[in-house]
């Protein structure tokens, strides 16, 4: 094992995740990094030292999880995990009266059900070591907005297992953190949008009549706040501190002026609040 330890990383292909393994495997960890394919592994290991392993793992899927936790354990040859991130996620957006249930299935499939899959996977590794959990949540499961509640939902609900998480490994003294990042420059912003076009196929026509003009202003205003985005190294360094800081905080808001905007619409009334999105989003 590298002097700082083991870390596995789900969702490490592109975006956050990517970064995130490239930056731990610099600064000496031994990453396990979880891609889907195999040219993304490929992509990486080029771009790594030789602690840097590929992992596949599709957090939706039973027997890939408990594979790569089966993978790893030998791997690490009876010896513990230094850490855990979960960041592997999906977008679904659309509006909720006329969302496919299946679309919705597949939202907390993998943002929800799929985090608590491989965290139970990996724990005894974990355990071992005494290892760290970190979860990547996002600003989405603080503040929920429109045409993206799917979304939110999954956030919200990693939030709080995150926060039950937190509390039932205490006896071991095992840190648990949830990092909630606002806009990063990442490929996820033009993947949910293009991902949303295709779904809104399977709308009925009365959907697009309804919601089509507000659908469009808010993709042109998401759009626009992505472009001002943070790079992805606001992430990595909450994750490294997550990781290695004496006393972790228990959760981390990144990006730009990201606390202060969440800690204002968090103080103002409900409608007050519903009245700012809006507005951002052009829908008032």
């Amino acid at each position: 094992m590298a002097d700082k330890g083991a870390v596995v990383i789900t969702g490490a292909s592109t975006g956050i995740g990517e970064a995130c393994a490239l930056h731990l495997d610099k600064l000496g960890f031994r990453v396990f990094a979880g891609i889907r394919k195999s040219a993304d592994g490929e992509s990486l290991r080029r771009r790594a030292s030789e602690r840097l392993v590929p992992l596949r793992l599709d957090v939706s899927d039973e027997t890939e999880v408990a594979l790569a936790a089966s993978n790893v354990t030998e791997a690490l040859s009876g010896g513990g995990l230094a850490g855990l991130i979960n960041n592997a996620g999906i977008v679904v957006a659309g509006m909720l009266e006329f969302l496919p249930l299946d679309a919705l299935r597949r939202q907390l499939e993998v943002n929800v059900v799929g985090q608590i899959a491989v965290t139970q996977a990996f724990l005894p590794s974990l355990r071992k070591a005494r290892g760290r959990i970190v979860n990547i949540s996002s600003v989405s499961g603080l503040i929920s907005s429109p045409f993206t509640g799917a979304y939110s939902g999954s956030k919200f609900a990693l939030e709080a297992l995150t926060d039950a998480l937190r509390m039932e490994l205490l006896p071991w003294k095992m840190h648990v953190s949830t990092i909630e990042p606002g806009f990063i420059q990442t490929p996820i912003v033009s993947k949910s949008v293009a991902a949303a076009r295709q779904l809104r196929e399977q709308f009925p026509a009365e959907a697009l009549q309804l919601y089509g003009r507000a659908m469009k202003a808010v993709t042109i205003a998401t759009e626009r706040e992505a472009a001002k985005g943070s790079s992805t190294e606001v992430v990595t360094k909450a994750v490294v501190h997550a990781l290695t800081a004496r006393r972790p905080r228990t959760r981390y808001v990144v990006g730009p002026q990201s606390g202060l905007q969440i800690g204002l619409f968090r103080a103002l009334p409900d409608r007050w609040r519903d009245s700012l999105i809006l507005q951002k989003l052009g829908l008032k």
